[in-house]
């Protein structure tokens, strides 16, 4: 064995330990769910039994996570620096963990559009927070004031754009893979109705104005 392999195999353990103690579940629950011995299970956590792959895929899936997961480490870029666009004055970053996804921070000033034409959808969904300000999103024939420091979340097939309320504001979005396709054209916030927002599901978290 490496040690890289022995760093590994004292990860996986450690993980394994560590989600079994984050839900709350004795050796005796762990083992009884994933049906091995609790001694079996004591000794795997301990070091002193051999990592089996089939004992591996049963625990990954009692302990809710993947094979994948659980044996997953740390890359050697943990730490990535924005992307510039220049053109549209946005800082982007990579979300690694599922790819197509991107981060975005934008600073708003204007309001969203007025004219229901100019809403956009697409396929895709998003999520923002707001940084600071009060952000205001139009999602269908709803709109919705996003406070500093509340979070949001819709689907972009419904029609939607987003602009401050009163004053400027600055969000940060997250998009997945088709939701950033649908903005390649159009940025946050710009002309067409810029994204980032809430769906009925998450509205608790922001408050539900009636259309004006």
């Amino acid at each position: 064995m490496t040690q890289d392999d022995g760093e590994l195999d004292s990860l996986v353990r450690k993980r394994i330990r560590a989600l079994r103690v984050a839900q709350g579940w004795s050796l005796e629950e762990l083992a009884t769910r994933a049906k091995v011995s609790q001694s079996t299970l004591s000794r795997i956590e301990n070091g002193q039994r051999r990592l089996a792959l089939d004992q591996l895929v049963t625990l990954a899936r009692a302990l809710d996570t993947s094979l994948d997961q659980l044996v997953e480490t740390a890359s050697d870029d943990v730490v990535t620096s924005p992307v510039i666009d220049g053109a549209h004055g946005l800082m982007r970053w990579p979300v690694k963990g599922d790819p197509g996804m991107s981060v975005v921070r934008q600073r708003m000033t204007e309001p969203p559009p007025d004219n229901p034409a100019r809403l956009r959808a697409h396929p895709g969904r998003e999520w923002l927070v707001v940084l600071s300000g009060t952000a205001m999103l139009l999602l269908g024939h709803r709109r919705f004031r996003i406070e500093t420091n509340q979070a949001a979340e819709f689907p972009t097939m419904l029609p939607h754009a987003i602009g401050t309320e009163t004053g400027p504001c600055e969000i940060l979005g997250i998009f997945d893979r088709d939701a950033r396709r649908g903005h390649q054209r159009d940025p946050i916030g710009k002309g067409a109705g810029g994204d980032s927002g809430t769906t009925d599901q998450t509205s608790s978290r922001a408050s539900d104005i009636p259309p004006r």
